[in-house]
């Protein structure tokens, strides 16, 4: 059978610790930033995403050539191994040449203005510049991004006019290179910086390279002069660039005194140079500035200590962000050109702002996780939104359009699970510091804390369909069931089984039991009504995920083993296996409320669709940049949501084919058509009967009596084996007639009969008969 692609309704991620990593292409309609080790091409207009797959890991550093043509990216790789870096055409979104000429990181990534050379710079592990000739397809040369009495080299800009020549800076060190036409050597003249110790950062150069502006850990910038001649065949032996001087921005203004310098909180992440001369400035504090020289007139009184640096720099406007500016572009299409030019700034909180230039407001485009997410959860039976868990917050998302709708935040530590309370008033999450805390989903108030619920963290939880009875798994093994009240929340018992820590926890469909999945390759049925185990069952894995079946009846488990497991609720035993992945554990498994699809995903950065009974797999999705954590389907069974360890979020549609075969069978029960064969092979355990044996189980967790509560209400006698008897419904009708003396002969046998098991005389002769 052919496997389908699933397709993406919307895609939720950026990765905001890459330098540099977002960038406007310039036809000014597409932007261009990573995700994981994939590269997102997205139309600004209508939000379509493109996506280009190739890195074995995640995206370091980005470039986009000067005319648009070409994409390049580098990625980061294991110690000791070759960080590869690849180029890309951006209209057929196709790869046309890569290269792992740099050890472990690629850091910086840019292109020559004539699009001829894609130039990269490896790490702290390579310190090497390798030149890639994209028209050749193949490396022309390497250097040593620095001298040996220097540090490393960190970025790289190229010059506009100058085809043939970049500018490099890093710890103490900034130089100016130059390739020559014909041997395609690589020339370098330092920047003489005399005593001064800058650890440059970013760099950006004049549009007639004139001069040049460094940002620098210390807050402050180098401005430099370059001079170099437009024409690449022309010597460069007698132009020599130099330092003009360490610049910072000017503080509050004090009549008779030299006024202060502010140098920027956490360094310079970011700079731009407008093409009215003015500078825009992203700080590691999230500050953003409009800078404007100063036209001093006179020298200042030279002190008493050499000032590092001198007041050159206004602020004209100004805005401050969460997290680290990470990258800064311009954007001037055809559609934004004019007063309202966009300035899109990325932040290393994995958020895309954009803010108007004129009147520099900032409004949030695109934000997500920027660590793994750990679970999913959607409000019973409304499935236009979800909840994510992550590292330090929980959010609430618009499953249609992907816009955030409420973040709760807890800094410092890690969402394992969470859930929404059966009627939709509260959010229920498992924290590693071993607190289990409830918040409103509309305002995300704090409504309950149980603390301490866990020694090592609570790494599991879920909750009965009333709302009275939570239960929650630890990283030290222990599965504790709570009673939840508005008033107070209580421990009721302490299950201690596993070995290590649980990874997953599902209460039955009826709610008298609950499965625990562990680590140690167990997973253990708990009777929630006796408090104790009732199955257990044990394999060769670790087991990461479990699931019932709608009806109870089976569950469906995953782990390290690369299998789902099929296994009966009532015996414990294996009933069927299937080999869902070839490459890494199954971390995530979920079922229709009809249980006939179910959807995994794993370490393989797949997610799968399942036919249940058919035991095959008809549609796939790729697209996630790491491995998939979580994924669930809406209560419609219209979408999935499925999330991955890169941050991303992805609404996936389901088949037309599964959603009408839904809508067909509905219509066939309203009408009264004849059934399929596939409905008639079903069991019909929906038509549940009325009456129910004395042995059955009860379907909810008996609560309390009340207190009010008449015990002449309460009916004392015992009932036979039998529950139910044909002469009753005789009875009750005849009686509604007339009351006869001498009725029918009951079929049923008498109550006052001696049993085995209750009779006096049994018990009182170690059982003979009298």
């Amino acid at each position: 059978m052919d496997v389908k692609n699933l397709e993406p309704c919307s895609i939720i991620g950026f990765d905001g610790s890459a330098i540099k990593g977002l960038n406007v292409h310039p036809d000014g309609d597409h932007i261009v930033y990573p995700i994981g080790n994939k590269v997102c091409i997205q139309e600004w207009k209508s939000k379509k995403m493109y996506f280009l797959s190739g890195h074995t890991n995640s995206v370091s550093t980005l470039a986009i050539s000067p005319k648009g043509t070409y994409v390049g990216s580098g990625q980061i790789n294991h110690i000791g191994f070759k960080a590869s870096t690849k180029l890309w055409d951006f209209k057929k979104k196709v790869l046309i040449g890569t290269h792992e000429l740099h050890k472990v990181r690629v850091e910086a990534l840019s292109f020559s203005s004539d699009e001829r050379y894609m130039i990269s710079l490896g790490g702290r592990d390579d310190g090497c510049i390798v030149l890639w000739d994209c028209v050749a397809g193949a490396a022309t040369g390497t250097a040593a991004a620095a001298k040996l009495t220097t540090g490393d080299a960190m970025t790289l800009v190229p010059l506009s006019l100058r085809v043939n020549s970049f500018v490099t800076g890093g710890d103490s060190n900034l130089r100016v290179w130059n390739i020559r036409a014909g041997s395609k050597n690589l020339d370098v003249v330092d920047v003489s910086l005399g005593k001064l110790r800058r650890c440059v950062r970013c760099i950006t150069v004049s549009n007639d390279d004139t001069y040049g502006i460094a940002g620098t850990t210390s807050g402050d910038m180098i401005k430099f002069s370059i001079n170099y001649p437009s024409d690449p065949n022309v010597s460069v032996a007698d132009c020599k660039p130099s330092l003009i001087g360490c610049l910072a921005k000017c503080g509050p203004w004090k009549k008779g005194k030299r006024p202060e310098s502010l140098c920027y909180s956490q360094g310079i992440e970011s700079i731009l140079i407008m093409t009215d001369g003015c500078l825009i400035v992203g700080a590691g504090d999230g500050t953003i500035d409009i800078l404007d020289e100063i036209n001093w007139k006179g020298e200042f009184p030279k002190g008493k200590i050499l000032d590092p640096n001198k007041p050159f720099f206004k602020a004209l406007r100004s805005t401050k962000l969460e997290g680290s500016i990470t990258s800064l572009e311009l954007m001037e299409s055809p559609s934004v050109r004019g007063p309202s030019r966009l300035l899109l700034a990325g932040t290393r909180t994995s958020e895309i702002y954009a803010i108007n230039v004129d009147t520099f407001a900032p409004t949030l485009v695109v934000t997500c996780h920027r660590c793994a997410i750990n679970d999913i959860a959607f409000p019973r039976g409304m499935s236009g939104v979800f909840a994510t868990a992550g590292a330090g917050d929980v959010r609430v998302w618009c499953t249609e359009s992907g816009i955030e709708l409420l973040r709760i935040v807890v800094p410092n530590f890690v969402c394992s699970s969470l859930l929404f309370t059966d009627d939709g008033k509260a959010i229920v999450t498992a924290w590693n510091d071993g607190n289990i805390r409830a918040f409103t989903p509309l305002s995300g108030r704090l409504i309950y804390c149980i603390y301490n619920t866990h020694n090592k963290g609570t790494s599991a939880l879920d909750m009965t369909h009333d709302g009275r009875t939570l239960i929650s798994g630890g990283c030290e093994g222990q599965v504790r069931v709570w009673d939840i009240r508005p008033e107070c929340q209580s421990l009721k018992k302490v299950l201690k089984e596993h070995k290590s820590p649980v990874s997953a926890i599902q209460v039955s469909p009826n709610d008298t039991e609950a499965v625990s999945a562990g680590t140690d390759g167990s997973c253990i049925i708990w009777d929630l009504i006796s408090l104790s185990r009732r199955q257990v069952m044990y394999a060769n894995t670790l087991f990461m995920c479990v699931c019932f079946e709608p009806r109870g009846v089976q569950l469906l488990t995953g782990g390290t083993d690369r299998r789902v497991a099929y296994w009966e609720a009532g015996s414990g035993n294996l009933a069927r296996e299937l080999e869902a992945s070839k490459v890494g554990a199954i971390n995530g498994i979920h079922i229709t409320q009809k249980g006939d699809l179910f959807v995994t995903g794993g370490n393989d950065q797949m997610v799968k669709l399942w036919k249940y009974q058919e035991g095959i797999y008809t549609h796939m999705g790729l697209g996630h940049a790491g491995a998939v954590t979580s994924c669930r389907f809406s209560p419609d069974a219209k979408v999935i949501v499925s999330s991955c360890a890169a941050g991303t979020i992805i609404v996936w549609k389901v088949p037309e084919m599964y959603v009408n075969d839904d809508k067909q069978s509905s219509g066939r029960k309203s009408s009264g058509e004849p059934k399929t064969l596939q409905e008639e092979l079903q069991l019909p355990l929906d038509d549940k009967p009325v009456h129910k044996a004395a042995g059955d189980r009860p379907n909810k967790i008996p609560a309390a009596p009340s207190k009010v509560e008449k015990i002449a209400s309460i009916d004392t006698s015992r009932s036979s084996v039998h529950s139910c008897c044909p002469c009753d419904s005789a009875k009750s009708n005849q009686s509604k007639k007339t009351t006869p003396k001498s009725g029918p002969k009951c079929c049923r046998p008498p109550d006052n009969l001696p049993t085995r098991t209750t009779s006096k005389d049994y018990v009182n002769s170690s059982g003979d008969r009298k």
